[in-house]
């Protein structure tokens, strides 16, 4: 497998704002020694480690964190769009060994819209210029820009983190549904399979998340890639290998080659991993 998604953080670290106290199994560190005991069993080949604190300092940490640590093969880091030098810091962060991608936490901003503001332009175009993918934290809200957002930047590979976070727990399908198929349309965006049972309600199973995987992958075939997000999903009580052999059993009917695809082949080829 090739974790298309998992996070590192130092809770006490002053830049990290988030998990809190809410949030009492993930409020701790999490390394990745960690990570290799809780995925004992699996076969792991390797990660994409993903931000999660919008703060340059986490970013820097990330980088040291992985220079040398192997089973980290990408990093998805996080860098002010908006600010006045946002091309500057993006060059440079494009030019750190692992460097994949940037993710701005767009689920956390109020303005739906916000992605689509003309000062943001410079730091996109230096996305593109430096051949960096897009990890877009999105919210069912957020799609209609998404989608005119992936429409301006062709040549910005873009995918959709938790399949967007849809509303799994009240059962809610639309207009999630038809925004997600229209995205799926453009060649340039991409879907991760992930994040999916921390959008339940607590005593709702796995099992229950099969109309939202079948959309996605219905959708978005040989471009949808799996992730753990682990240790998010440690606040629903599932361990590592819980979700994965959870996911094994939602896309039962896949054959191997399509499975292959899933839980390695498209992260691979979507982050550039050879």
């Amino acid at each position: 497998m090739l974790d298309s998604h998992q996070h590192f953080w130092r809770i006490d670290a002053p830049e990290c704002n988030w998990p809190d106290t809410d949030w009492p199994l993930l409020h701790r560190d999490f390394l990745p020694d960690d990570l290799r005991a809780q995925a004992t069993g699996c076969d792991l080949a390797g990660t994409i480690l993903v931000q999660s604190q919008p703060d340059d300092r986490d970013t820097d940490w990330l980088f040291a964190l992985a220079a040398g640590e192997p089973m980290v093969r990408g990093i998805v880091a996080w860098a002010a769009l908006d600010a006045p030098d946002a091309a500057k810091r993006i060059a440079a962060l494009a030019g750190r060994p692992k460097c994949r991608g940037l993710r701005p936490m767009l689920q956390a901003i109020a303005d739906p819209d916000w992605i689509l503001l003309p000062e943001l332009e410079p730091g996109i175009r230096a996305m593109v210029d430096h051949g960096l993918r897009f990890d877009a934290l999105v919210e069912p809200r957020h799609l209609p820009a998404l989608l005119r957002f992936a429409r301006l930047w062709p040549d910005l590979p873009i995918v959709i983190d938790h399949a967007a976070k849809p509303d799994a727990a009240r059962g809610v399908l639309d207009p999630w549904h038809g925004d997600l198929a229209a995205l799926a349309a453009l060649p340039n965006v991409w879907c991760k399979l992930s994040g999916l049972r921390t959008q339940q309600a607590p005593g709702q199973l796995s099992a229950d998340l099969a109309p939202w995987v079948s959309h996605v992958l219905a959708c978005f075939g040989d471009r949808t890639m799996w992730g753990s997000d682990w240790p998010v999903l440690l606040h629903m009580g599932d361990t590592y290998g819980e979700w994965v052999d959870a996911t094994l059993a939602l896309v039962a009917d896949l054959d191997d080659a399509a499975r292959d695809r899933l839980f390695a082949g498209a992260a691979i080829e979507f982050y550039g991993l050879g």
